[in-house]
């Protein structure tokens, strides 16, 4: 199955954006490529980025007043929910399913990059506020991370 990369597709110019995504896309990529072994501790450190992730663009928007804040909020808590969903099938032994999520959720996430949060990039640079100086994914503990 080839892997989720980072391209300039995925590009916002919006940097705290950008480097969270890039993150994401390099967690779902070792998601895809572990070995059974090691899947279900690639899936717990993807959650736990997408989590971060999700709670600082879900902070951002409702300290702006983002117009589409609704849909793009409820998007967050549908993938979220999914991912919990694939930490219990792996740490279960049930892998096929949660590959299968992998390859789904990098669907839907370059869809995702490419509307809702090209959307939320284009309104935070005119709310440059809204970001501050650090973001909560500052604080997060990646495992393995470089």
């Amino acid at each position: 199955m080839p892997t989720v990369e980072w391209s300039d597709a995925l590009s916002l110019d919006f940097a705290p954006m950008d480097t969270a995504h890039h993150r994401l896309v390099d967690l779902l990529a070792q998601a895809q490529t572990a070995t059974d072994d090691s899947l279900s501790a690639a899936w717990a450190v993807l959650l736990a980025h997408t989590k971060a992730q999700f709670a600082e663009e879900d902070r951002w928007m409702r300290s702006t007043r983002f117009a589409a804040a609704a849909n793009h909020l409820l998007q967050h808590r549908v993938v979220l929910n999914l991912l919990m969903e694939g930490e219990t099938m792996a740490r279960a032994g049930q892998l096929a399913p949660v590959r299968e999520m992998a390859l789904e959720l990098a669907s839907w996430l370059i869809k995702h990059t490419q509307s809702m949060d090209a959307a939320l990039a284009l309104h935070l640079r005119r709310h440059p506020h809204a970001t501050g100086c650090g973001t909560a994914l500052d604080g997060v503990n990646h495992v393995g991370a470089p």
